[in-house]
């Protein structure tokens, strides 16, 4: 990778955010754009997420982080508070990384 391409990529990035300032204000409150500006942020938080726990090496993997999310889905569910959802899904994956139990 060349300089003149990071270049080129850090002002089309630019060049895109100045476009999205430039945006009519009615544009924004319109119902279908501002629910879609809500909903884009937690649909790429989510896969995101699935990528990082289902994917080992290139390949789909089944481990600890797996239980660790379903521990966290759990929390989350019964409304845990982020720190308590966030400390068990971590101790519930290393637990099952120490014993040997699942990568």
């Amino acid at each position: 990778m060349s300089w003149t391409w990071i270049a080129a990529a850090a002002a089309a990035c630019f060049a895109l955010k100045l476009l999205g300032l430039l945006v009519p204000q009615r544009t924004l409150e319109h119902p279908a754009v501002s629910l879609t500006a809500e909903a884009v942020p937690v649909a790429l938080l989510a896969a995101l997420i699935a990528v990082q726990t289902f994917t080992a090496e290139q390949q789909i993997a089944l481990d600890a982080r797996v239980a660790g999310i379903a521990v966290a889905a759990l929390c989350i569910w019964r409304k845990a508070p982020f720190l308590v959802t966030v400390v068990a899904a971590a101790a519930v994956t290393a637990l099952l990384r120490w014993a040997g139990a699942a990568g």
